[in-house]
C-alpha cells in the first residue's frame, strides 16, 4: 500500500515588484473562449473597484520596491475613474494597462500621451490578440475584435507607445511561427516590433486536472500581488478565488501562498510569468 503525501508546494514572495489592480471582476465587452473569468449571463455588471480603495492601497504599498502597477480587468478601460486611477498610479510607478484594445482610438491615446508627459513614469499597454488571422482570432474574442486591435496599434505607433501583445495560443501551434506572423502584423499596421514585443503563453484549461508540480521560474506570485474590490490575492488568475486570498489589504496581507490550481500549472509550465513584464529585455 503506498502511505506517499502530496504535498500542495509554497511560493514565497522574494520581492514585491509588481502590483496588480483589478479596477473589474467582470465589465468587458468581449467573452474570449479562454477567458479564465467566468462571466455571468448579463454583461452589464458594475463591479467597479473604489477609486479610496485604489489610493490607499498606493499609500500602503508606498515603501515597497514597485516598478510597475498593472491595470487589469476583465476590461479595465471600462471603469468609470480609469482616467483618476490612472493618473494616481502614474505619481508612484510605472502603469501597465491590460486592455483588448476596443477603446483606444488616436484622439484616446493623444489624451493618453499627455498624461503620460506629465508624469515622470512611463506608460505600457498589453494589448490582447490571439491569431495573426483574423477569422481565427474573432472566433476566439468576438467579431471585430482583430480590427479593433489592429487600429489600436496603429494610433499607438503614432505617438510613440511601444505595445506589447499577448497571444494566447488556444490552437496550440509552433510558437517561432506564430512570432514571424505577428511580426508581418505589426508591419502592416506600422509598427517596427521586435520579439521582445510578444508574449505567447499557452492556454490555460481551468477544467483540466491538477498534476503535481514540483519546480517553477519565477511565477508572477514571487513578485506581486493583485488588489480587487474584495482584498488582496496571489495572483491575477487567482484573483477573488478563496484559494489566493492573501489578506484583506496591503495593511496586513500574506507573502506567501500554496501552488494548488490549475492556473499555477500553467505558470510553472511556462516558465516565467504570464502577467509582470521582464523590464531588463528593454533596457
Amino acid at each position: 500500500m503506498n502511505n506517499s503525501v502530496y504535498l500542495t508546494p509554497v511560493c514565497n514572495m522574494k520581492e514585491f515588484n509588481n502590483l496588480f489592480i483589478e479596477l473589474t471582476a467582470k465589465n468587458c465587452n468581449q467573452h474570449c473562449k479562454h477567458c479564465y473569468i467566468d462571466f455571468p449571463l448579463s454583461k452589464n455588471v458594475k463591479d467597479f473597484i473604489p477609486l479610496e480603495t485604489v489610493k490607499q492601497a498606493l499609500n500602503d504599498t508606498k515603501n515597497e520596491n514597485i516598478k510597475c502597477i498593472y491595470l487589469t480587468g476583465a476590461e479595465p478601460m471600462t471603469h468609470p475613474d480609469f482616467n483618476h486611477i490612472l493618473r494616481a498610479c502614474l505619481k508612484y510607478s510605472n502603469v501597465c494597462i491590460f486592455t483588448n484594445g476596443t477603446f483606444i482610438n488616436e484622439k484616446k491615446v493623444r489624451f493618453l500621451k499627455r498624461v503620460e508627459d506629465e508624469s515622470s513614469f512611463e506608460i505600457i499597454f498589453k494589448l490582447s490578440i490571439d491569431h495573426y488571422d483574423e477569422i481565427k482570432n474573432d472566433d476566439i474574442r468576438s467579431r471585430g475584435s482583430y480590427r479593433a486591435v489592429v487600429h489600436a496599434i496603429k494610433s499607438l505607433a503614432k505617438y510613440g507607445f511601444n505595445p506589447i501583445l499577448c497571444i494566447t495560443n488556444y490552437y496550440h501551434e509552433d510558437r517561432n511561427t506564430l512570432m514571424e506572423e505577428f511580426k508581418k502584423l505589426c508591419k502592416k499596421a506600422g509598427f517596427d516590433a521586435d520579439e521582445n514585443n510578444f508574449t505567447i503563453n499557452e492556454y490555460a484549461d481551468k477544467n483540466s486536472s491538477v498534476e503535481e508540480i514540483e519546480k517553477w521560474d519565477s511565477p508572477d506570485c514571487e513578485y506581486g500581488r493583485i488588489l480587487t474590490a474584495k482584498g488582496v490575492y496571489s495572483c491575477p488568475f487567482l484573483a477573488n478565488d478563496h484559494r489566493g486570498r492573501c489578506g484583506s489589504s496591503f495593511s496586513d496581507y500574506s507573502r506567501h501562498n500554496t501552488l494548488e490550481t490549475q492556473f499555477c500549472k500553467t505558470c510553472a509550465k511556462n516558465k516565467g510569468k504570464l502577467f509582470g513584464i521582464n523590464f531588463e529585455l528593454f533596457e
